[in-house]
């Protein structure tokens, strides 16, 4: 038995890189996945057929994939995406969202077209087609009273969580997806469905982009039982086990994979804390607060 037998998977951005990987992954395990990518460019321009090259990968391997071409943005067609699983095996069980872009400047130099189709094809493309799936598992919850165990996997990344200098609409959108993740955890749990979020590294198509990046690699391309750090697959086992019914205690978290490591990011947390006693600040006063209570700039003195 597979750790994903009779499930039913769509994988978004999965003709290349990280996508790819999680759709092979998926497979492996017994998914029926449904490959989406626009087919575009990395930074989002134009449209292909590239879901077809995961499809026929998956296809090699003995498993059972289709693919689609829709953008996730679009919100009719993130539905006709989900509908196209349904249609097809009757059901959806799993979304991974992973379609992304990238336009990188600093924001000076950054355009307002660059910045909204980074958010645009990240945030609202992570969210459509959450929509549209929380609607199908809300409709069989109410047909059936049972839970449904959907899963949802979103991806944030590294610049989300930290900033990165000259991506001031792709950090936003990452962190932005954090937050959608654990709002959505909320929200959906009643059903049976968990919402985490995992954030990647590898040698893909957006990192190809920057300075002095190695060279890409596609997940296909490294041999089973080869490692490699920048593998786009690296991240894939960790998709694979929030997907399944062994991961069902687990919702509304966001986990690193990078290379060897697996981190568990702690979300924001109140730190150390003031309090005025009932009165207004003062703010000519609350630089030295801050400095000694806070920020811990300024040494307090000896306090009794």
């Amino acid at each position: 038995m597979g750790l994903l037998d009779g499930k039913v998977a769509i994988v978004t951005g999965a003709g290349h890189g990280i996508g790819r990987g999680h759709a092979m992954e998926l497979a492996k395990h017994g998914a029926r996945v449904v490959v989406n990518d626009l087919g575009g460019s990395v930074s989002g321009e134009g449209v292909g057929r590239d879901a077809d090259l995961t499809v026929d990968i998956i296809a090699a391997r003995g498993g059972e994939a289709v693919a689609n071409y829709e953008n996730v943005a679009d919100f009719e067609g993130a539905g006709r995406m989900v509908a196209q699983a349904v249609d097809t095996w009757g059901r959806l069980d799993i979304l991974v969202n992973n379609a992304g872009i990238v336009r990188d400047a600093t924001i000076v130099k950054m355009s307002e077209s660059d910045f909204d189709a980074v958010i645009n094809v990240h945030l609202k493309g992570t969210w459509a087609p959450c929509k549209h799936a929380a609607t199908h598992w809300t409709e069989r919850f109410k047909a059936t009273g049972e839970p449904v165990g959907g899963r949802i996997i979103n991806t944030t990344s590294g610049a989300g969580l930290t900033g990165n200098f000259g991506q001031s609409n792709y950090a936003p959108a990452k962190a932005a997806i954090a937050s959608l993740t654990q709002t959505l955890s909320l929200e959906l749990f009643r059903m049976g469905v968990t919402v985490n979020c995992v954030g990647p590294a590898a040698a893909t198509r957006i990192t190809g982009t920057m300075p002095g990046a190695p060279a890409v690699i596609e997940a296909d391309d490294v041999p089973d039982g080869e490692w490699n750090r920048m593998d786009p697959a690296v991240s894939s086992p960790l998709v694979a086990w929030l997907a399944s019914a062994e991961a069902d205690h687990v919702t509304g978290q966001v986990i690193r994979a990078v290379a060897e490591n697996i981190i568990w990011m702690k979300p924001w947390a109140d730190g150390p804390t003031l309090n005025n006693g009932g009165k207004r600040w003062d703010a000519a006063k609350l630089g030295m607060q801050l400095a000694t209570d806070v920020f811990g700039t300024r040494a307090p003195g000896l306090r009794y």
